[in-house]
């Protein structure tokens, strides 16, 4: 399921509490899948490519996520 936010949403900071318990595994499967297609890309792309299927302060955990990912695969550079 995608979700797009709207510009009333945009431009308010998420707090932690503000975040739903499926939000992280969301994005983990997201990032997960985003690697399987895209093995060479960075972080950058990453955001631009899924980041408005989350919270637009959701960047850092999507990087962070990213960077999981590529730990246990034994890709992280």
């Amino acid at each position: 399921m995608t979700r797009a936010f709207t510009a009333d949403e945009e431009g308010q900071a998420m707090r932690y509490r503000e975040d739903k318990p499926g939000d992280l595994d969301r994005a983990r499967a997201a990032v997960a899948a985003w690697r399987d297609q895209n093995p060479e890309g960075t972080a950058e792309q990453l955001v631009a490519a899924i980041g408005d299927q989350f919270h637009p302060d959701y960047g850092p955990v999507l990087r962070g996520a990213l960077y999981a990912i590529d730990q246990d695969r034994g890709t992280a550079k």
